[in-house]
């Protein structure tokens, strides 16, 4: 049965193993060294929120929300990521975690959702896209990985009401 839930300190392990071949083989994270078990346990911990999508107990695939920037201003915005399961792509998974994800992080005050993407990649800004999320630009050969320059696009997408935001629980 798939199940959304709260990630926990004991699903790292699965996080840091599904995410380690984007790291390996893609341009998709621009990390170059993929992050042990107990990296993941202390990002779980400093997410505004971190879900996992589980079939039958089995991490499949991943959403979060960070910090968008540093400064006070940006408190009400946050860059979401989702990440699945090599073959999960176009079963829903994704939306499934995004949905949820974006619901909590409405009900607790957050306004504002950044994305960026590196391209080329489809499907994701195809995901993306049809959740709501509108261009904002691209940064050309802003990240170099794998032997080449790669560009990101980003995106936004904005929560909630406008207007003077509460403060984010």
């Amino acid at each position: 049965m798939r199940t959304i839930r709260p990630a926990t300190a004991g699903d790292a392990a699965a996080c840091a193993a599904l995410y380690a071949p984007y790291v390996e083989e893609t341009a998709v994270t621009f990390e170059t060294e993929a992050p042990d078990a107990g990296e993941f346990a202390r990002r779980i911990a400093a997410a505004h929120d971190w879900l996992v999508l589980a079939d039958d107990g089995v991490v499949r695939g991943y959403a979060y929300a960070a910090p968008y920037a540093a400064r006070a201003a940006y408190a009400w915005s946050v860059e979401v990521s989702v990440y699945l399961q090599q073959g999960l792509r176009r079963s829903g998974a994704g939306r499934a975690l995004y949905g949820e994800l974006f619901d909590r992080l409405e009900r607790k005050g957050f306004r504002m959702l950044v994305a960026g993407i590196t391209l080329p990649n489809e499907a994701s800004l195809g995901l993306h896209r049809a959740l709501g999320f509108t261009d904002v630009g691209t940064f050309t050969d802003i990240g170099f990985k794998l032997g080449r320059w790669w560009d990101v696009h980003r995106l936004q997408r904005p929560l909630g009401p406008r207007g003077a935001p509460g403060p984010v629980r």
